[in-house]
């Protein structure tokens, strides 16, 4: 490792090649954020529910989740849905366009036990999911 008078040239070049063994610098390098989310980098994106789907959990809980799938309208992608919290899957039908934000879990992976579910739904046709929960709202007509 050159560390003498004149060795700037050369700290800076093993610098930029070390940086690629990091994880989080590569990612944002390449790009892969923008590749290979079906939100393609954005926060939410809207969709159309195409089916109710029941998912087992994963080990070493038991039981069935509700979810949705939906195809996304910016580039045609399925992908499954949570609605989060209590009996919010009663207000999802068919065909309705909901607004999908990611669920939180880290490095772009699931929350807890569910398989596979990185999104969640937060309105359907316009309306928030949360104010139809605690009955504030009433689902709009379409």
């Amino acid at each position: 490792m050159a560390e003498g008078e004149y060795s700037g040239r050369n700290i800076k070049r093993n610098r930029k090649k070390g940086r690629w063994l990091s994880k989080r610098w590569k990612r944002r390098k390449l790009n892969l954020k923008e590749k290979f989310d079906p939100l393609e980098g954005a926060p939410q994106a809207s969709g159309i529910v195409l089916e109710k789907v029941v998912l087992e959990q994963k080990q070493p809980h038991s039981g069935l989740i509700k979810c949705i799938k939906v195809q996304l309208i910016k580039n045609g992608k399925v992908v499954t849905v949570f609605p989060p919290r209590d009996k919010a899957i009663t207000f999802v039908d068919e065909h309705d366009t909901v607004v999908v934000a990611g669920l939180g879990g880290s490095q772009r992976g699931q929350m807890g036990s569910i398989p596979g579910v990185r999104y969640k739904v937060v309105s359907i046709n316009g309306t928030d999911l949360q104010a139809m929960r605690h009955g504030k709202k009433e689902k709009a007509k379409r």
